[in-house]
């Protein structure tokens, strides 16, 4: 199951363009021919500075042998806009590293040939995807029915909090790849595909963390390090210790076509729109990766034909823009980049046009 964990969390460079359909790259108007790094920028908002669709990114990208990390972009870089026999190349110089002083002075310096990937420019807002690259998983039901759980702890209370301490049971392994701390999870929502009515998976967040403070055949004794609601018996406990995620990316479509559908909301009843994360029901199985971008589209209204007294409905329209950021087998989170009126649960999600 952590092997499957571990892929889900895995992010790529996404720059291989073999299986791409050959579209005409589209160059924004008004584009400019160098644009300098800064802090705070993304990979989504530099590539829409030049492209029309931020998906062809990759297909004019030309890698930089001589530089350090040459797929990663960092602050102070320049980006260069050149043509290559007619063709437009996205070229990368390293740039000048920015320290803010003390006194609010800003000091320039020459970028060390090896940089921390750490400090790459991510892909999308982390702010608005922190907590579900690191508080959310999608499981299968014979991976919760497996996974260890919570079966009391201290003062015959049956809700526990920060500083508490439980006792997890493992019947299945008795603790066999025991790490040092483990994650506490609420398993929830029931992802159903609405066409195939197949279940995709459930979810499960995580509400806590904890530390190992004694083993006992398959009894487990550990300490509440962090809560963000309460512990309750039941409660289901996997491994953090390989759960740590990066963003480094490039925007990209599909390898192939994809025709999904919205099927979560998070903290939104109705619609979403920009900066809101969604769930759709297309993952690792169906070829999606880190990085796809996908169109939405919202079916068009119903209305009454008044010169022929019938029912008809308009037709669908282009609604917003999605980014793929975390993939599971069935299912992927997607972040709404763009949004021109409000995105609705089943509305379509897409392959680009002109990408397959």
């Amino acid at each position: 199951m952590m092997k499957s964990v571990q892929r889900a969390l895995t992010f790529g460079l996404l720059l291989a363009v073999s299986g791409l359909a050959s579209a005409e790259v589209m160059l924004k108007e008004g584009h400019p021919s160098t644009y300098y790094v800064k802090n705070g920028d993304t990979l989504w908002d530099i590539s829409g500075r030049f492209l029309e669709h931020p998906w062809q990114w990759p297909e004019i990208w030309q890698i930089n042998d001589e530089i350090s990390n040459p797929h990663l972009i960092y602050p102070g870089d320049e980006i260069h806009l050149t043509y290559v026999d007619g063709e437009p190349r996205l070229t990368v110089k390293r740039g000048v590293q920015e320290t803010k002083m003390p006194n609010g002075v800003v000091k320039l310096t020459p970028r060390v040939r090896e940089v921390a990937n750490d400090t790459a420019i991510p892909a999308l807002p982390m702010s608005d995807i922190q907590a579900y690259l690191k508080d959310g998983l999608v499981l299968e039901r014979d991976e919760i029915a497996k996974a260890p759980y919570v079966v009391g702890g201290q003062d015959r209370r049956v809700v526990f909090g920060e500083g508490d301490t439980v006792y997890a049971r493992d019947v299945d392994n008795e603790w066999q790849d025991m790490d040092s701390s483990y994650g506490f999870f609420r398993v929830g929502e029931q992802y159903v595909d609405p066409d195939t009515q197949e279940v995709l998976g459930y979810e499960a967040r995580q509400i806590g963390t904890g530390s190992v403070a004694g083993h006992n055949d398959d009894m487990l004794t550990l300490h509440i390090t962090r809560s963000s609601e309460d512990v309750r018996i039941d409660d289901r406990l996997f491994s953090t210790s390989d759960r740590r995620v990066r963003a480094v990316l490039y925007p990209s479509a599909p390898d192939n076509k994809i025709e999904a559908k919205i099927i979560r909301f998070f903290d939104r009843l109705n619609s979403v729109a920009r900066g809101d994360v969604v769930v759709i029901n297309k993952g690792i199985r169906d070829g999606l990766k880190e990085g796809n971008v996908l169109d939405v589209y919202g079916e068009g209204e119903v209305v009454r034909d008044r010169q022929k007294g019938d029912m008809v409905q308009l037709p669908r329209s282009k609604t917003g823009t999605l980014v793929v950021f975390r993939v599971f087998d069935k299912v992927s989170y997607a972040l709404v980049m763009t949004s021109t009126r409000p995105i609705y649960m089943n509305d379509a999600a897409e392959s680009p046009a002109g990408s397959y």
